[in-house]
């Protein structure tokens, strides 16, 4: 399944983390775990955040993917199926022809 992550980081822990090294490798290491088909980065709601949009397999995988995020840089996040233009479509069309 395709999901979107949404994750907030924490101001004081972020900074902390990119004097030390920790915050680019750990990007670094969550990016190769999950391979995004898409990721950005910038600030939402006055924090530094990150986005990316990858194929999830298992549920299971979630709480290894994303505690070094909680633990590390005490991050608010986010996971939550989303589809592109194509798959949208494919479910519209389902449910139209559905009586």
């Amino acid at each position: 399944m395709r999901v979107m992550l949404r994750a907030h980081i924490d101001t004081a822990a972020g900074n902390e983390a990119i004097k030390s090294g920790a915050l680019p490798q750990a990007i670094k290491k969550l990016m190769d775990t999950v391979k995004p088909e898409a990721a950005y980065f910038g600030l939402h709601e006055g924090v530094r955040s990150c986005w990316m949009v990858f194929e999830l397999e298992d549920s299971w995988r979630l709480p290894p993917l994303f505690e070094d995020m909680f633990m590390q840089f005490n991050a608010e996040i986010e996971v939550g199926p989303v589809m592109n233009a194509e798959e949208l479509a494919k479910g519209l069309a389902a449910m139209s022809s559905t009586p």
